[in-house]
């Protein structure tokens, strides 16, 4: 499981926002990954998606890193913050938006 740690760890400081999801940023494979999609995009923020879908040890593996079952999972300067629901609410209320600026984050969008 180290290694999968280690691959996990190297991803998720890979850049300031990542977005561990089924399918990628151009074809989302699920409609929660798809949400958490058109919610940083539509806050201009830029992120890195990771198909979580290629690899059965990422997928396990990541269960086991957030403590969070199912995916997506989005994760803002290395720190988890949530799935869809979570991601959503925290849009609709200005939370989000507030987290990424206060971990230096650009959005260029307002809510």
């Amino acid at each position: 499981m180290s290694d999968i740690k280690s691959t996990i760890d190297a991803e998720v400081q890979s850049a300031d926002v990542v977005l561990f999801m089924k399918g990628t940023p151009k074809m989302p494979q699920c409609g929660f990954s798809g949400q958490v999609v058109q919610i940083l995009s539509h806050l201009g923020v830029p992120f890195k998606g990771v198909n979580i879908l290629e690899s059965d040890a990422l997928r396990a593996g990541l269960k086991d890193y957030s403590n969070w079952p199912t995916f997506p999972q989005l994760y803002v300067k290395g720190e988890f913050v949530g799935g869809a629901d979570i991601t959503r609410e925290m849009f609709q209320a200005g939370e989000l938006q507030t987290l990424l600026a206060d971990k230096g984050v650009p959005v260029t969008a307002k809510a």
